[in-house]
């Protein structure tokens, strides 16, 4: 049985992509995946019509469904958040970095994923909004969760696999992602040392904190 898997290309998702093109070149004839590009909101929309079975979709929106214990991970800083000065402006993109802005009370333009880490690396002012969030509670911030509408028993089974795997990104992988995105290849390793997946008790916590407020 096949999952369409609803996928986003940003950075921080780069290891649990590689991790699944792993899974597939040994599973491939017990499993077909098939995928669904697009942005969080997007995702979001796919996996609540059903149109993707599995995906990370926005913490904001994982409420009601059906999830896993992986997510999308920032303790303290996670550079590709950002509230930068100015008049209030969401990111379309974005439900749970929208809702973090308003339950911090903090007022801005909303920016994430590529964009917001160039801002950050080219110096230019913002605030980091995990951050934020822990200076507010102490405790790390979930962006996303790992949920599905069908295939649990495949789904769990990934996410336990992933959990407990290592994976180092190829040198070549990481040139490719860095001339893609307009990212040194360092700054893309650093970048992804501040992301994790596993949600501990913590993480729960958090997610539990946020989602009730």
């Amino acid at each position: 049985m096949g999952i369409q898997f609803g996928s986003i290309g940003y950075l921080n998702l780069l290891p649990f992509q590689l991790f699944l093109k792993k899974h597939l070149r040994s599973n491939a004839a017990k499993m077909g995946f098939r995928y669904r590009r697009g942005v969080p909101s997007e995702i979001n929309a796919a996996l609540k019509r059903r149109a993707v079975d599995a995906a990370f979709i926005s913490s904001i929106e994982s409420k009601k469904c059906r999830c896993t214990d992986l997510g999308i991970i920032a303790n303290k800083h996670v550079y590709s958040v950002l509230l930068l000065p100015g008049k209030r402006q969401k990111d379309p993109a974005s439900a749970t970095s929208n809702h973090l802005a308003e339950i911090l009370g903090l007022k801005g333009k909303v920016l994430i994923g590529d964009a917001a880490l160039h801002h950050y690396l080219s110096g230019r002012e913002g605030i980091d909004l995990a951050q934020a969030w822990h200076d507010k509670t102490g405790l790390p911030f979930v962006f996303a969760r790992l949920c599905y509408t069908k295939n649990g028993t495949q789904v769990h089974r990934l996410a336990k696999r992933f959990a407990h795997s290592r994976i180092r990104i190829p040198q070549y992988i990481l040139h490719k992602e860095a001339k893609k995105r307009n990212i040194g290849a360092k700054e893309l390793s650093w970048y992804l040392e501040h992301i994790y997946y596993q949600m501990d008790w913590r993480a729960k916590r958090s997610l539990k904190q946020f989602l009730n407020a």
